[in-house]
């Protein structure tokens, strides 16, 4: 009789912290290897895209890039406009005519941007200028 006077105590309930641990570390150990890290002069660019594209690999050293809004960038610099002949004639007088040019354009940005790019290489004489699609 004396057992029924005494209520049995219940234990309180634990959380197991280790496990929480274990997946917030894999968490986050999974987010910084699957992270994209972008340099700060990348423009962001979103190229056209063609049915019958090719491969899109360029293994030269002249890159021009033309972002929506029209900037250019040479080899990841922001140049002017009137800066662009400049420079591929400096290229063309230390390589020749034979390195290639590969320009990449945003589907938004203007034709004559594009066009002024292409005149560009050809007064110069850099007349292997290709352009880039996704």
């Amino acid at each position: 009789m004396i057992s029924g006077l005494y209520q049995k105590r219940r234990k309180r309930p634990e959380m197991n912290l280790v496990p929480l641990i274990d997946v917030l570390v894999m968490l986050i150990f999974f987010s910084f290897v699957t992270m994209q890290f972008k340099s700060a002069v990348t423009m962001n660019i979103t190229l056209p895209k063609f049915n019958e594209a090719g491969k899109n690999e360029f293994k030269g050293k002249v890159e021009i890039a033309i972002s929506k809004d029209g900037v250019i960038s040479y080899n990841g610099e922001v140049i002017a406009a009137d800066e662009l002949l400049p420079r591929l004639k400096e290229v063309h007088d230390k390589y020749g005519s034979d390195i290639p040019v590969l320009i990449k354009a945003d589907k938004a940005s203007q034709l004559q941007k594009v066009a002024d790019v292409m005149n560009a290489c050809g007064d110069a004489q850099m007349n292997r200028f290709s352009l880039q699609s996704q």
